[in-house]
């Protein structure tokens, strides 16, 4: 498991996996190369060797049977080195050697090797994607330009939203503080400050109208939708991320097939094995696509309706590649 400390989800799957009987090694890349060695070995006559070492623990990478990837953290600079461009190089050097031995391993990885599921999540090819399978998806601006934004807003009668287009955090703003950025409703005041855009891309799109969300949750070739009533709470209404999870429904839920096969299909272009699909649905019924996750959490879901999928996460890991 490629995780940081703390993490409530790889310690349900760790849980579950070795009563199972699995042999379960947690690694942080970002625990590389201060606490953590590697050797690689490779020869014509002696074939590859790959070994880890951390505190005691020994592993033969190549005895690996899965790697998931949770939430890692990247390599660090070693403390000793006081030359911020030195450390700066050596932080380099390691992200390139790790990237490149995950890539080598010939297993099972989940969601998927990481060179497919970090392009797996850009939000443009995955909208274009969404509707070449038949998916309806809101209509879309990414844009630098205000003039084309205010266009759009036109257009749309100002009923319009923005969200950012892959990271949704922004880190040591204002003395260490970190500013988090969901959806958001386009103001008037907004308007003002239109010209901003020049600095930074944005995703603009029209308000599509909720009756329930969902999250579909796929774990290989299983489904596990769940019904998300966000607009029983103004918290909620917008995003849900804002999380309200007092006033705000979340049940099973039975997603049409033709739904279904959609989100597989996506996943198999994608070539995810685990991804969650967020989806509305309008008071008249239509299932529009909003994205993809392909390293979603799912426990809150889990925990609120009783859909195992930290069970089937298991299944899939000690499934034989």
């Amino acid at each position: 498991m490629l995780t940081s400390e703390d993490d409530p989800h790889a310690e349900r799957v760790g849980g579950l996996l070795a009563r199972r009987g699995a042999r379960v090694s947690v690694f942080d890349p970002g625990d590389f190369p201060v606490s953590a060695k590697l050797d690689l070995g490779y020869g014509t006559d002696l074939g590859t060797r790959r070994i880890l070492r951390r505190d005691k623990e020994t592993i033969d990478l190549d005895t690996v049977s899965a790697v998931w990837w949770r939430r890692p953290t990247p390599p660090r600079a070693h403390p000793e080195i006081a030359d911020p461009a030195v450390a700066a190089h050596t932080v380099q050097e390691c992200k390139s050697l790790l990237g490149d031995l995950w890539e080598q391993l010939p297993c099972r990885q989940v969601p998927a090797r990481e060179s497919v599921f970090r392009r797996s999540g850009q939000k443009s090819s995955q909208l274009a994607l969404a509707a070449e399978l038949g998916f309806a998806i809101p209509e879309t601006l990414i844009t630098t330009d205000a003039e084309s934004f205010l266009d759009f807003h036109d257009r749309h009668d100002g009923r319009i939203i923005t969200k950012a287009f892959h990271v949704p955090l922004v880190e040591g703003v204002a003395g260490g503080l970190t500013a988090t950025r969901l959806t958001e409703p386009v103001s008037p005041r907004d308007l003002a400050y239109a010209d901003g855009l020049r600095f930074c891309p944005v995703i603009v799109q029209e308000m599509v109208p909720k009756r329930v969300e969902l999250r579909v949750t796929i774990v290989g070739r299983r489904i596990f939708a769940a019904e998300i009533h966000s607009q029983a709470s103004n918290r909620s209404s917008l995003d849900w991320r804002y999380y309200d999870t007092r006033t705000t429904p979340h049940r099973p839920h039975r997603l049409q097939e033709e739904i279904a096969d959609r989100c597989l299909a996506l996943m198999d272009r994608l070539g995810l094995l685990y991804g969650a699909v967020d989806l509305i649905v309008t008071p008249d019924d239509r299932h529009v696509f909003l994205e993809v996750n392909p390293n979603a959490q799912w426990l809150w879901v889990e925990n609120m309706t009783g859909l195992p999928i930290s069970e089937a996460l298991c299944d899939l890991l000690l499934e034989p590649a």
